[in-house]
């Protein structure tokens, strides 16, 4: 009886560290569409995040992006939009755009960090990308993107 209650600190512990990572697994296990989007001349491939739990999951645990991938987040409407970077490995640059696709702000965010990145009005979307990458390609404010799953 003795070697039992000496054993089940370590019981709970290891029980309690299992339960926490299938609630991390759990979180990474959703699976996303792909589409294709234009900036300009700029073909992006964006995994497309339509629903709460996708949206929720992001870029959670990834620990690298292609060149031109990203993700695309679909809120159905015009809405307030704060993104954060909560077990995110990897900087980002999101752009935010209203119902037409046409981008009103950009943010950069750092990884692993819990500030908010808001759009600056009601955002339709949002595009995240590698860090720097909107900058890289001169694509600011004001400019579309096109092939938005709803923009006709």
């Amino acid at each position: 009886m003795m070697k039992t209650l000496r054993l089940l600190p370590s019981i709970l512990t290891v029980s309690a560290v299992f339960l926490l990572s299938n609630i991390s697994f759990a979180q990474q296990n959703q699976t996303f569409s792909v589409t294709s989007l234009n900036a300009g001349i700029n073909l992006i491939k964006a995994e497309v995040a339509a629903n709460v739990a996708q949206r929720e999951q992001g870029l959670m645990f990834r620990d690298r992006l292609g060149p031109n991938e990203g993700m695309v987040f679909l809120f159905g409407e015009p809405q307030t939009v704060c993104m954060w970077m909560k077990n995110t490995l990897i900087p980002l640059s999101v752009a935010f755009m209203d119902e037409k696709g046409t981008i009103i702000n950009i943010e950069e965010m750092k990884a692993q960090t819990l500030n908010s990145h808001c759009a600056k009005k009601a955002a339709t979307y949002a595009l995240e990308m590698s860090a720097g990458w909107f900058k890289q390609k001169g694509i600011k404010s004001g400019t579309t993107i096109d092939g938005l799953p709803g923009v006709k």
